[in-house]
């Protein structure tokens, strides 16, 4: 199969490369054939040179601050080369706020300064066979746990007007679950069944809360193993069953900086 070409450039005055340098090392490592225009190249010559190169991804590192003006110039001198098919990618020191200014400007997927190397050559891989992840499709539920649901279904019923949906035992996890719907997700009370469940030991450390966030994605066991590939930390690596005859597995809190997330891909009827 023939390798991914990228074009690793710096555009405008920043006279620092040291990160694009480690990217285009972690690129070669990943398989890839990486150009790299060096430092202080205008938008002209870097697409002048993604053309010559007949690249397919173009890849900017910025840290002056200048990447608002420098990268959508990228994007349009592309175009004028009649190369607008060429994706380009962002990195560097990228305020977050600045991300949604510069997708709607062409600018495929920005990568912050914290950002693991690998990331962004999975993803290069992935834009290339058009496997760029989907977002999970909505919240499904709210996760929380509670001593008892009985107990604790005054405060929803009656203060917050919810409706019991259902309630269920779920063997695999020796929890008792009662789903509210409010709006188009639910709340979850999770009641322990037993001292082995989790929620048991997790309300014996932290008492009664927020357990977990579940979001709706469809095919999650393909997500699971992309996300093995890219080392992101799971506690279950396949699809379980889950309430509601639906498959499940949890991300480790330490990939989403100490919040524990869930998904779930329904299955049969709800």
């Amino acid at each position: 199969m023939k390798p991914i070409r990228v074009l690793i450039a710096k555009p405008g005055l920043d006279g620092h490369d040291r990160g694009a340098l480690i990217i285009a090392q972690a690129l070669r490592d990943h398989g890839m054939e990486v150009i790299y225009t060096g430092l202080r190249q205008s938008p002209i010559q870097i697409a002048r040179a993604a053309v010559q190169e007949d690249v397919d991804v173009v890849g900017l590192s910025s840290l002056s601050g200048a990447h608002n003006s420098l990268f959508p110039k990228v994007v349009a001198a592309l175009e004028k080369e009649g190369a607008s098919d060429i994706p380009v990618i962002g990195g560097g020191v990228i305020p977050a706020e600045d991300i949604p200014h510069l997708e709607e400007q062409g600018v495929k997927k920005i990568f912050t300064s914290g950002a693991p190397t690998d990331a962004t050559a999975i993803y290069i891989k992935q834009l290339m066979n058009q496997e760029t992840r989907t977002a999970p499709k909505k919240v499904s539920h709210i996760g929380i746990a509670v001593e008892n649901i009985e107990q604790s279904l005054a405060f929803y019923q009656h203060t917050l007007g919810l409706e019991v949906e259902a309630v269920e035992e779920v063997a695999s996890e020796q929890v008792r679950v009662a789903f509210l719907p409010i709006g188009d997700t639910r709340i979850e009370l999770l009641e322990p069944l037993s001292d082995e469940s989790s929620i048991r030991k997790f309300i014996a450390k932290k008492g009664e809360g927020i357990h977990h966030i579940a979001l709706e994605v469809d095919d999650i066991a393909k997500r699971l193993e992309q996300y093995q590939v890219e080392g992101v930390p799971l506690i279950h690596k396949e699809p379980k069953q889950g309430a509601h005859n639906s498959q499940i597995a949890f991300l480790h809190p330490k990939a989403a900086g100490g919040v524990l997330y869930e998904l779930t891909e329904p299955k049969g009827e709800q």
